[in-house]
């Protein structure tokens, strides 16, 4: 018994004209039924809809027991049905009842039937529920009969999708494509946002499903499938990482899947079977996905990037519409959805409504993070699948504090969320009040506050926190911006304007280029290396291409004519590097005042304390270096061997671990008695507990997010360094010390009342 000939391209145009009839969602559903019954010669035709608590309910069926319908439940791990929708595969079966995962529901009527096939309602790799065919007698189903069964229920999947199955929804059993979320990420940026969801590579909607003539669908398919595959061979021949900044490794890859034949014929069959070639992209792409997310291996996960990258190109080249996301003016109360995402592309988007960020990729000290900290955003990275699991307009929540996100919330969730918004900016109140006060702990000790920056957008918050300078300006992140390589006077022109925003008298440390590793420019080719962040970056960079660093320090103490320069080199191993680096800095002064030009009125040159090996130089370096500043995300990273990108891994180490401190003690007491200053730019200065150890060793300038001034300030004018620095001495002097002496701070600041 098979379907007629042409059944499934029958059947599709069936279905598009019931999908267009003026009737209600349940006699829509009931006409669907019973016409899929018909085509697949089947007794039985039966639709289940996932529902928010991840059982499946009976909505429709044609053979079974109608009052059924809305009654019969089961669970996700029940029967043959949920195995289908867990495993998010066919199931074809003569005898069903001969299964070990058959159920029984007597209020079905179900018994007499065996021969059995089932597929899942899939969109975007996500189950949205199950629909079957059974026949009364042992019938085996071709494969062509599979295929059309999933095609059906492809068009089903955008009847659950856009929404209009929630009305049939008993009270309390509303189905899971509109389900609330709650999602664990890691934290980018503090803060919390409330807004709706905004894609940042918009999805293409397919809204035409059912093709007119499938072999003009064929061609179309095949043509846009060569434009791609020239543009993507375009983009790897061209050997940078332009377009947007897809790697060269990553275009490699996709590259390799857009010219396998397998995939190619796999969506030629679909189009055979009466789909446009949009929706063939569409459903081979969600079947691919259905596997890849089950799989538990972490290759083949990572492919599905690969694979939704393909995707994306072609349903872009089919539809006629770029494929490079575009910024576009933002409605109200936005929330940023994106895969991934550069410091430029957040760049062009519109602040005034942007409320949020949330990243399937990205750690805490990716690019984007430090714009999106620069920006005010909340933003939390590493939330696994989350641009096919949100639609745009959704209502959602980001907490860069705790690193969540609440997607489609309850309205309890909602207000709490919102009173903890209120709460929180009555905080920032409070802060901004202390603004004026000096930083100073309760014994006198004055304690510098000095901001990280980066981006010109930075610079307001000077004024706004009352911090005292920039400790640390960040020059890579304009070369990372551009779209080639800014000459010296492009350069100059950036730092001039950031001194002439923050003022004569606010002191700033520029760092000079901070490139390789993770971090990329996209018009530098790059090179392969087993271990970037133990290669060639930073400094070596600057020493091995000298003409790159001279370009930069010429352009910084052109800027710093009239008024104080501080210069300070990024990834020094050595001490031998750091006087090659000076001795750049010295001929670019002397190449000035041969052709005349202004000096600053004063040149300070400083190394940043980020490999472990200059721990065993200090001496030496304090004696060479007019200033040192930790760079404390490195040196521990670095000092514990563990990759601070790996979530398996970063969080096996503690700042305020005896080792870390113990660390931090051997560069502070470096200085004492040199004219080296010293100060700490890393992350670890901008949590108010880790300030307050660092105060306590002897650290007396810190420099951090904006957002942290004003936690770190209440922390210290509560505090009182002197005690700190006998707890830590005690502590750290004791032979049995703890690993970590967070527990002890905290109980010592809980019990001075020290705010954290």
């Amino acid at each position: 018994m098979r379907a007629p000939p042409g059944g499934p391209r029958v059947l599709l145009r069936k279905l598009r004209e019931i999908m267009a009839e003026p009737i209600s969602t349940q006699d829509r559903l009931d006409r669907i039924v019973v016409l899929i019954a018909a085509n697949m010669v089947a007794e039985v035709c039966s639709v289940y809809v996932l529902r928010a608590d991840q059982t499946l309910e009976l909505y429709a069926t044609e053979g079974l027991n109608r009052e059924a319908v809305h009654l019969t439940t089961m669970r996700a791990d029940e029967g043959l049905v949920g195995l289908i929708a867990r495993e998010a595969q066919p199931l074809a079966l003569t005898d069903a009842q001969t299964h070990p995962a058959f159920s029984y529901k007597p209020e079905t009527g179900e018994e007499i039937y065996h021969g059995f096939l089932g597929v899942p309602v899939l969109r975007a790799g996500n189950t949205l529920g199950v629909l079957v065919v059974q026949n009364r007698t042992m019938r085996t189903y071709t494969e062509e009969e599979i295929e059309a069964l999933q095609t059906t229920a492809m068009v089903l999947a955008e009847m659950v999708a856009s929404g209009e199955l929630q009305a049939l929804a008993q009270p309390g059993a509303d189905i899971a494509v509109r389900r609330p979320l709650y999602i664990q990420g890691v934290s980018l940026a503090d803060g919390v946002g409330l807004g709706h969801v905004v894609l940042h590579e918009p999805r293409v909607v397919v809204k035409n499903l059912i093709a007119e003539n499938p072999e003009a669908e064929v061609q179309r398919l095949e043509t846009a499938i060569k434009a791609v595959r020239a543009s993507i061979d375009a983009l790897v021949e061209r050997g940078d990482v332009g377009d947007g900044g897809e790697h060269r490794e990553v275009l490699e890859t996709v590259r390799m899947f857009a010219h396998d034949q397998g995939w190619l014929r796999r969506m030629r069959e679909v189009v055979l079977t009466g789909l446009t070639a949009e929706a063939a992209v569409e459903r081979v792409q969600s079947d691919t996905r259905a596997r890849l997310l089950r799989q538990t291996d972490p290759y083949l996960r990572e492919r599905l990037h690969d694979l939704d990258d393909l995707a994306n190109r072609l349903l872009h080249q089919l539809v006629g519409r770029d494929f490079v996301a575009a910024a576009e003016a933002l409605p109200d109360n936005a929330i940023l959805v994106a895969r991934s995402m550069g410091p430029a592309a957040l760049l062009d988007y519109e602040r005034a409504n942007l409320r949020g960020i949330v990243l399937e990729e990205g750690g805490p000290t990716s690019h984007v993070a430090i714009v999106a900290r620069a920006l005010g955003l909340p933003a939390v990275g590493e939330v696994e699948n989350v641009t096919s699991l949100v639609e745009p307009g959704d209502a959602i929540i980001v907490d860069g504090v705790a690193g969540e996100i609440q997607v489609r919330p309850r309205p309890d969730i909602e207000a709490a969320y919102a009173e903890k918004a209120r709460l929180r900016a009555k905080r920032q109140e409070q802060y901004r009040a202390l603004r004026d006060v000096p930083s100073t702990t309760k014994d006198g000790v004055a304690v510098e506050l000095h901001l990280n920056a980066g981006l010109l957008v930075d610079l307001p918050h000077l004024a706004e926190t009352g911090a005292e300078g920039i400790g640390l300006f960040r020059t890579e992140i304009q070369f990372m911006v551009a779209e080639r390589m800014p000459s010296t006077a492009e350069q100059q022109k950036l730092y001039r304007a950031v001194l002439d925003q923050i003022g004569p008298q606010a002191p700033i440390v520029f760092r000079t280029l901070d490139i390789g590793g993770d971090k990329i420019l996209p018009y530098m080719s790059q090179i392969e290396e087993e271990n970037p962040a133990l290669g060639w970056r930073a400094i070596r960079i600057g020493l091995d291409r000298p003409g790159l660093l001279r370009s930069q320090v010429r352009a910084l103490l052109k800027a710093s004519a009239g008024r104080a320069c501080a210069i300070m080199f990024p990834m020094v191993a050595t001490v031998e590097e750091f006087v090659r680096g000076r001795a750049i800095v010295d001929r670019e002064i002397a190449h000035l005042t041969r052709h005349g030009h202004d000096l600053p009125t004063a040149i300070e040159v400083g190394v940043m304390i980020e490999v472990p090996s200059l721990l065993f130089q200090m001496e030496e370096i304090c004696a060479r270096a007019d200033f040192v500043s930790v760079g404390s995300n490195d040196l521990l990273q670095f000092l514990f061997a563990a990759d601070r990108e790996n979530r398996q891994v970063a969080n096996r180490y503690d700042a305020l671990s005896v080792n870390a401190l113990r660390a931090f003690r051997t560069i502070v007491d470096a200085a004492k008695g040199t004219t080296c200053r010293v100060s700490v730019c890393g992350e670890v200065a901008s949590r108010p507990l880790e300030a307050l150890a660092l105060v306590g060793l002897g650290y007396r300038s810190l420099s951090m997010s904006p957002a942290a001034v004003g936690p770190v300030k209440a922390a210290l004018i509560a505090a009182e360094a002197s005690g700190i620095a006998e707890l830590l001495a005690r502590e750290l002097g004791r032979e049995d010390a703890h690993d970590s002496l967070r527990p002890t701070l905290a109980a010592f600041a809980e019990a001075h009342h020290i705010p954290l």
